[in-house]
């Protein structure tokens, strides 16, 4: 993933068998290619403060086809995501980019 983009978590939710659900938005820098997200480790920031890690697993398909094309017009994608360590889990509003 590219390091100077930085996403909002618009929706979270658990999924269905294991790990979460992050619905983002590209909030500053250029697009990432879904090449480079997938399996990418990334830093999750809340408006709090507080600081998780999450490992990108791969991409739900129900929000439509994955591409790099569709990321760049839009702006969003939805990742499935698995938690490194304890602690409370990435929800909206919070900001994510490369660890």
């Amino acid at each position: 993933m590219a390091s100077g983009s930085t996403f909002r978590v618009i929706d979270a939710y658990d999924g269905p068998h294991a790990g979460r659900i992050l619905r983002l938005r590209l909030e500053s820098g250029d697009a990432p290619t879904v090449r480079s997200l997938k399996g990418a480790r990334l830093r999750a920031l809340s408006p709090d403060g507080d600081e998780r890690f999450v490992r990108v697993d791969g991409f739900p398909l129900f929000g439509g086809k994955v591409s790099d094309a569709r990321l760049e017009k839009t702006g969003r994608i939805d990742v499935h995501v698995t938690h490194e360590g304890d602690g409370i889990p990435v929800a909206a509003r919070w900001a994510v980019s490369a660890a």
